[in-house]
């Protein structure tokens, strides 16, 4: 199955997922740098529209680092990592750490595969890009 290979997602499920969630973006009007990582948190592949901001895959890198290395969508950290929140400090010990939403886990019978990310929309619009293209493949987030 063209799905995973060794429980990662191969390089044609990545430019799958890329193409769904560039699509959803285009219908909505966004222009967004997206990128899949495999479990161990390597660039798969990663692709940035026309018009999208020049600082747009660097975040959505480190979006799709952060929900793969912690198995939780990146977005979960955003009030833990405000001053006085518990996971204060949390985003300043590794750049490649972002905060923002966007990055979402994948999961295959419930084992982390990798993740997907999207940025240059709010952070809410980048998830629902990439949460859209990972349901139009069948992929399990959290």
């Amino acid at each position: 199955m063209r799905l995973v290979e060794q429980r990662h997602p191969s390089l044609e499920l990545a430019l799958e997922l890329l193409a769904l969630i560039r699509a959803e973006a285009g219908e909505r009007g966004l222009a967004l740098a997206v990128c899949v990582v495999d479990a161990a948190g390597h660039v798969v592949a990663s692709q940035r529209m026309d018009g999208a901001a020049l600082g747009a895959m660097r975040l959505a890198v480190g979006k799709a680092h952060t929900a793969v290395s912690w198995g939780t969508r990146s977005g979960e950290f955003m009030e833990s990592t405000q001053p006085g929140g518990v996971d204060w400090g949390f985003n300043s010990t590794d750049s490649r750490v972002v905060v923002y939403a966007g990055g979402v886990p994948l999961f295959v019978d419930g084992q982390l595969i990798g993740a997907a990310a999207a940025s240059g929309g709010t952070g809410e619009e980048d998830e629902a890009c990439v949460t859209a293209g990972a349901r139009s493949l069948r992929l399990d987030q959290v």
